[in-house]
């Protein structure tokens, strides 16, 4: 069990996708997304392994739920500045996690 300080210091916020490419230098299928938090947090990019759930010119101008306060991760050559939360379904492919009504980016997650 987590205290809920401990939930506190993760920082999950929702931003817009407004770039998603193909990433084929991963070792697993995935996209590079860039993906607009609000001008607190600005625009970040991360690494997505959704390519079987998702066409990449669905995700643009989709809204999505990020972890914003880990430390950049090198995958391959290409820096992933936040997680992209998902869950997985029954096949275990990625589903992304987003909200059913639409938020001003940046919003934190409580």
């Amino acid at each position: 069990m987590i205290t809920y300080e401990d939930f506190e210091k993760v920082d999950i916020r929702i931003g817009t996708v407004t770039a998603a490419e193909e990433f084929p230098e991963a070792r697993k299928p995935a996209y590079k997304l860039t993906i607009d938090f609000g001008p607190d947090v600005g625009i970040k990019r991360s690494s997505v392994q959704i390519t079987k759930r998702y066409a990449k010119d669905e995700l643009v101008g989709k809204q999505v739920m990020g972890v914003v306060n880990f430390p950049p991760k090198q995958i391959g050559p290409f820096i992933s500045e936040v997680l992209t939360l998902g869950f997985s379904d029954e096949s275990g492919e990625v589903v992304l996690a987003v909200p059913d009504k639409s938020v001003p980016n940046g919003k934190k997650m409580f």
